[in-house]
């Protein structure tokens, strides 16, 4: 937490030293009691400074701040143009420092408790159709020198609808081949078992016999050409290739693979809280929007299949 007070001190200094150390305090709370990654920390620390940058240039006083100038930042932000989400984490990290500030006795009251989100757009996830997962792996070329591990790497998202930082994160001792569980740690370092099929299990043993001496090398299940740990950057340089190579004309990114594992598993027949338990959901909400998707997709069908649709 060293480099957050640096920057904060040189930054904010004039704000007097309670609002640094309340500040710092809470993203050390942030970080280690609520073990939240650094990228979500980093996000807070920003949203946080441009709210104390906010308070500078107005003469407030954070620690006398009320609804009514509450009303007035939220004002504020809609001037900048920021999107509708970017409003509302910004007034989420504010509802959690006020929150810390009164646990910590230093106000009252939260300024920002009873201020209204923006109403938010909700497109629906986008997916692919089972023809197109087909298209990916026909893409594949078997004369690679990658081809198992790509096509292990399709596999296992399909198979089991995994986060990409789900997926780099595993490790060989937390797959069991023989019972086809992956043991997962999703977001918040929150575990989860998720199955897998004959298909993903197959991949897996003949990328893993294929590359045993670089992973065990490396201490990551998944390598890149030169045998070192592959990167984030280096999986997307891979969903890239399979859709170049399937001259595809859809965008594509691991997270649609995700969305399509979970439309269907749900228009085959799959119970909801059985997909949300699959997919580390908190919110069984989260899941349904994917009931949504799958009534699009069968709207759509009997659009354009269903004799009385056509002109006459």
């Amino acid at each position: 937490m060293i480099a957050y007070e640096f920057k904060i001190v040189i930054k904010f200094r004039l704000m007097g030293g309670e609002v640094i150390e309340a500040l710092n305090a809470f993203l050390e709370q942030l970080t280690f009691q609520r073990n939240l990654s650094e990228h979500t920390v980093s996000s807070y620390r920003l949203d946080i400074m441009e709210f104390i940058r906010y308070i500078e240039t107005e003469s407030l006083d954070i620690f006398s701040f009320k609804y009514i100038d509450a009303r007035g930042y939220l004002t504020y932000l809609y001037d900048k143009n920021h999107k509708k989400t970017t409003v509302s984490r910004k007034i989420s990290a504010l509802r959690s420092f006020y929150n810390y500030l009164i646990d910590s006795g230093e106000v009252e009251a939260n300024p920002f408790v009873n201020l209204p989100f923006p109403k938010k757009d909700k497109p629906l996830p986008s997916f692919l159709y089972e023809n197109e997962i087909q298209m990916l792996f026909d893409s594949l070329d078997k004369q690679s020198k990658m081809y198992s591990r790509d096509l292990a790497v399709l596999e296992l998202f399909y198979a089991t609808g995994i986060r990409s930082s789900e997926l780099l994160s595993l490790r060989l001792s937390r797959i069991d081949l023989d019972y086809q569980l992956l043991k997962v740690t999703g977001k918040g370092n929150k575990e989860r078992i998720v199955p897998f099929n004959d298909s993903a299990k197959e991949a897996l043993q003949q990328y893993i016999d294929e590359f045993s001496y670089d992973i065990n090398a490396c201490g990551s299940l998944w390598v890149n050409h030169r045998g070192a740990a592959l990167t984030s950057r280096g999986l997307r340089y891979i969903v890239d290739m399979m859709v170049k190579k399937s001259s595809a004309a859809f965008h594509l990114h691991p997270h649609k693979i995700r969305h399509s594992f979970a439309t269907h598993m749900l228009n085959n027949g799959a119970d909801l809280r059985a997909v949300q338990d699959l997919l580390g959901h908190d919110s069984l909400s989260t899941t349904q929007r994917y009931t949504h998707v799958s009534k699009e997709q069968l709207r759509k069908t009997y659009m354009n299949a269903h004799p009385g649709n056509k002109k006459r």
